[in-house]
């Protein structure tokens, strides 16, 4: 969510220092098997960057690391599945910071607690966007554009998002209100679905990770109006930010996190840090994800404990100035 400058980010020479010579324990004899699970079908951003991170841990990690899709709640279902897990270090969650964050805010009942997790690192941030689709004529080339659209066609204004009480939801329903905008609410279980949706014409827009737009923009089949970082999008230059558009307060870059269940020990938290570590600061990964739109990030366990208390608070705040609950 935020754009901390502790975090570490990825070199060679962090490389060199978190080598596989640096996990003994694991280097001599490897588990057979580890999961990255992720609270989202395959097709979004999310999805893509566990599916990297696996394929570098496999022979550091464990023999074998695959990447499990836990779908449903918008994500809850992967916090679940980790939360229950065995504690030994081979079951990750990878999520993006709304449901640790978010959900406990914007949930009257939710399964888990943020505390039944324990951060290990983050893996990536980036911003989100804000794009429609071919149920929006071309003439409307920004959010301000949209808006009057929107307004002028209120039972065509339908806007989708990766999970309700997601930080793009909350982006969504945040410009909703300070445009005096009523749309269409339209959750999805994860951006991957919305994005076919929105390609397809069935919803007029979607606001989800930035990286998830890039290629159908390139191909001609999105449009972007807004990015919701601080300065524009290096993925997408040409886009104006939020702020830029008059709606200062639309201003996020979420981090998207590992974690395991809170049970494992401090050794074992340690442990999995240095291999995603070691993971995350190869150029290979960095430059691979590029075309995703994800900026590749990471820290020691007790800067991510610390960030996820600090977002948690501020995500606090914003639930309670929409005066917003997921599931009422």
């Amino acid at each position: 969510m935020s754009n901390r400058r502790q975090f570490i980010k990825t070199s060679a020479a962090s490389a060199a220092a978190l080598s596989v010579g640096a996990l003994p324990a694991w280097a001599q004899a490897l588990p057979e098997t580890a999961r990255i699970i992720v609270g989202f079908p395959p097709g979004g951003t999310t999805d893509a960057f566990a599916r990297r991170v696996a394929q570098k841990l496999t022979g550091v990690l464990a023999n074998n690391v695959i990447v499990e899709n836990k779908p449903g709640a918008g994500g809850q279902l992967g916090v679940l599945t980790v939360k229950d897990a065995n504690p030994d270090g081979l079951t990750l969650l990878y999520t993006p910071a709304s449901m640790i964050t978010i959900y406990p805010h914007s949930y009257s009942k939710l399964a888990y607690k943020a505390e039944d997790i324990a951060p290990i690192t983050p893996g990536m941030a980036t911003v989100h966007g804000f794009g429609v689709g071919p149920a929006v004529p071309d003439s409307v080339k920004n959010i301000n554009d949209f808006i009057a659209w929107a307004k002028a066609n209120p039972d065509k204004a339908s806007v989708g998002n990766p999970g309700p009480g997601s930080m793009p939801h909350l982006l969504a329903e945040t410009l909703s209100k300070q445009a005096s905008l009523r749309v269409i609410n339209t959750p999805f279980p994860g951006s991957g679905p919305g994005i076919l949706q929105l390609i397809g014409g069935q919803i007029s827009a979607m606001s989800s990770p930035v990286g998830d737009y890039l290629q159908h923009v390139k191909s001609g089949k999105l449009r972007l109006l807004a990015t919701s970082g601080p300065v524009r999008s290096q993925f997408a230059p040409d886009i104006a930010t939020y702020k830029e558009q008059g709606f200062g307060d639309l201003v996020v870059r979420e981090w998207f996190g590992f974690f395991l269940p809170a049970k494992a020990t401090a050794a074992t938290r340690e442990k999995v840090n240095a291999a995603l570590r070691s993971v995350l600061a190869q150029k290979e990964v960095v430059d691979s994800v590029l075309p995703l739109g994800i900026e590749v990030m990471s820290s020691s366990v007790a800067e991510f404990e610390a960030l996820v208390k600090k977002d948690a608070e501020l995500a606090g705040g914003m639930v309670k100035a929409l005066g917003f609950k997921a599931d009422s």
